[in-house]
């Protein structure tokens, strides 16, 4: 068994979106967007006095300051850039150049984001399905018994389609969200276990969706006085990030149906992460404290810290590991343990390190009968599916791929899907994937691919 008693559970999870540029007129146009601060010249001058907190702002000038000090705006703008970093902080020396109580290295967690469906690009984002994803696989499986965990995030398209904006609605940005989703089933073999919203803003479409089929939830930024969002233009009445009343005293949380800030009845675990050397919700040595305080009371404590991967991550590292030792020294009797994701929601939950029954699914395919349609039988071989049905993707001929609804069985644990007029002709399948995780995050997936006579047959199964 974990030994859950009077231990933190340091979870570093990265928004990685690939490089990132900003130019000086791009920096000014969103210290007004952020902050509404307006009429300055748009030189380097101007910014070098900003960062001096030299100019008059009224009460902004700290603001301001936070938002374009050194570390936030050292993008890494390129490929060579990213890689470069990666090869410093993913090296046996930085991570344990403080190594935590159980001797261990530091672990991230890279949450990877597809730039699609965008129609501007100006801040020079890779865009297209799998490039973040490739490039930090490839990353991990070429590190020898690599830590870390390849995780989920998703960005909303913004109603001008701008690559370089986030909006707040699921819905609005549905077929691009269900296309990559269809694609890392059935191209990558890959369903999420783990998921991080984009600009940590939840409502209640993105909720219910994470709600079917994600079990861990990594995007509460709530804080103890939440009219600290209030000084951001971006932020002010919940308009972007809006964790308003949610639990701030680092425990996990189901939340409630109508309400994803509360505590509810709900089946997915939320867990909070606060940002690094950051103008929003960033953790102070004050945060941790609460942490080690709350698991020295025997409660195993998530602590998440959040960063993107085209900012220096070594320096918040740094930054972190600094305040992880400083509190560590007055709590003696707790031990904290640097995280991949899925193990810190687990020891944080209870979770036994032995889990008996993790999921399987069984999928088979029936051709056409003169009694009825081909169709696919979906089972429970072992385990139970997290949330209503598993999620069914399907590749077309012409290169498209859909999500649709399964139709449930009378029994539990079992689901169909027909091919006929309302909804896919079998003529038009090219490829199927099934995927679901259980309670814990254990993941099937399923492949049905075609064989060179043209039926659908079993390929990939995990």
């Amino acid at each position: 068994m974990y030994d859950t008693n009077r231990l933190v559970l340091v979870t570093h999870v990265i928004d990685t979106e690939g490089p990132l540029r900003e130019s000086l007129d791009a920096t000014f146009e969103r210290l007004s967007h952020l902050l509404g601060v307006d009429d300055l010249p748009h030189t380097p001058e101007t910014l070098d006095l900003l960062k001096e907190k030299a100019l008059p702002l009224g009460w902004k000038e700290e603001l301001v300051a936070q938002v374009i000090n050194g570390h936030a705006l050292s993008y890494k703008q390129s490929w060579q850039d990213i890689d470069g970093m990666l090869d410093r902080i993913m090296s046996e020396k930085f991570r344990f150049a403080l190594p935590d109580s159980y001797g261990g290295g530091w672990v991230f967690n890279w949450h990877c984001l597809d730039h699609v469906g965008f129609e501007s690009n100006p801040r020079g984002r890779d865009l297209g399905v799998h490039r973040i994803f490739d490039h930090f696989h490839a990353r991990l499986n070429a590190q020898k018994d690599c830590p870390d965990g390849l995780h989920y995030h998703f960005h909303y398209i913004s109603t001008y389609h701008e690559a370089h904006r986030c909006a707040t609605s699921l819905l609005n940005s549905a077929h691009e969200f269900l296309d990559v989703l269809c694609r890392r089933i059935i191209e990558r073999h890959w369903f999420p276990q783990v998921a991080r919203a984009g600009f940590t803003a939840e409502r209640p479409d993105s909720h219910w969706f994470l709600e079917q089929w994600i079990p861990y939830d990594l995007s509460n930024t709530a804080l103890d006085d939440p009219r600290a969002f209030d000084l951001h233009t971006d932020f002010r009445s919940g308009r972007s990030a809006d964790w308003r009343g949610a639990p701030s005293d680092w425990s996990v949380y189901h939340p409630l149906h109508d309400d994803y800030r509360v505590p509810g009845n709900c089946r997915r675990w939320i867990g909070r992460a606060l940002n690094v050397l950051s103008r929003i919700a960033s953790l102070t040595e004050r945060e941790v404290e609460k942490a080690f305080a709350r698991a020295d009371k025997g409660q195993p404590t998530l602590l998440g810290i959040a960063g993107h991967d085209w900012r220096d991550l070594g320096t918040e590292v740094d930054a972190t590991r600094e305040l992880i030792q400083k509190v560590a020294s007055l709590y003696p009797h707790v031990r904290f343990k640097y995280c991949e994701a899925v193990e810190a929601f687990r020891r944080a939950t209870g979770v036994p390190e032995y889990i008996p029954d993790p999921l399987e699914l069984d999928v088979a395919f029936h051709p056409e009968t003169p009694e009825d349609v081909p169709h696919l039988d979906i089972t429970t071989r072992r385990g139970r599916v997290f949330g209503p049905q598993p999620f069914l993707a399907i590749e077309t001929m012409s290169g498209r791929f859909l999500h649709d609804n399964l139709d449930r069985d009378m029994h539990g644990g079992v689901w169909h899907y027909p091919f006929h007029s309302d909804t896919l002709s079998l003529s038009d399948v090219r490829r199927i994937g099934i995927a679901a995780n259980d309670e814990f995050a254990n993941a099937s997936i399923a492949i049905l691919d075609r064989d060179s006579s043209g039926m659908l047959v079993p390929g990939f199964h995990s």
